[in-house]
């Protein structure tokens, strides 16, 4: 069996109202610009049917995986990775938040370089990556990314973005080392990378579909740096721990 050009993976929760409508047009959008594809919709335990109503649709090339009790989009996005057969994986939000150019154009970036490994979408490398955003979401949205790289030890101009892809062979790799289940998943892949030592590339991209975020300013940012301290601790200590089993 052929490898896939690219697996594309949508991490889902109670997606209900949108999943016919991305399921469509991420069809009709990699039929067009891929010759071999796998769409990949990860159920996370969602409780409105969502995973059956992408069953029910038979569309060629998609797939649902998953699991029946909610876990966190990390789990999601990990699922489906250990799953993808693509040459080139990649993830993006259920809403199709960054819209549908932005895969072909981190396919066609990763290909152009067989020296990265990873690819994370930025909204900072481009001048209209935050509009629509309220000047305080942005704001910290921008702080958060600074702590971020602060406590990672990396230069990314925006590590949270919701849009990445990566080689299938170090998805794998990065993945199959992941345990947070949570949005903090993107900080720990990230970490894994670095200690594999790919070569992490970044592309422009604008936010087209806002959703209104769950994100508590205050008590969400405090659990996040408790979070991102925690999981940095646990890489560090599971990277001494292999390479001293070598």
């Amino acid at each position: 069996m052929k490898t896939p050009e690219i697996s594309l993976i949508i991490p889902m929760y109670n997606e209900n109202g949108i999943i016919k409508d991305t399921a469509n047009t991420l069809h009709e959008y990699m039929s067009k610009n891929f010759e071999s594809y796998e769409i990949l919709f990860s159920d996370d335990g969602s409780k409105d049917g969502c995973g059956d109503m992408v069953r029910a649709m038979e569309l060629p090339g998609v797939r649902v995986v998953g699991y029946e009790q909610n876990q966190g989009k990390g789990c999601a996005v990990r699922t489906a990775i250990l799953e993808a057969k693509g040459e080139i994986v990649m993830f993006t939000d259920a809403d199709l938040a960054y819209g549908t150019d932005v895969i072909k154009k981190a396919y066609d970036e990763l290909i152009s370089k067989p020296e990265a490994s990873m690819l994370i979408g930025s909204r900072n490398l481009s001048k209209d990556g935050y509009e629509g955003y309220t000047a305080l979401r942005k704001l910290m949205s921008k702080v958060y990314i600074r702590i971020l790289g602060l406590i990672g030890g990396f230069k990314l101009s925006d590590s949270q973005c919701g849009c990445k892809a990566f080689r299938g062979d170090a998805a794998k790799a990065i993945f199959s080392r992941c345990k947070v289940n949570g949005f903090a998943f993107d900080f720990e892949s990230i970490m894994w990378a670095q200690k594999h030592e790919y070569k992490i590339v970044e592309m422009p991209v604008k936010i087209i579909n806002h959703r209104e975020s769950t994100v508590h300013i205050v008590r969400d940012s405090v659990r996040m740096l408790r979070d991102l301290l925690k999981i940095r601790k646990s890489v560090n200590r599971e990277f001494k721990a292999m390479n001293a089993n070598k």
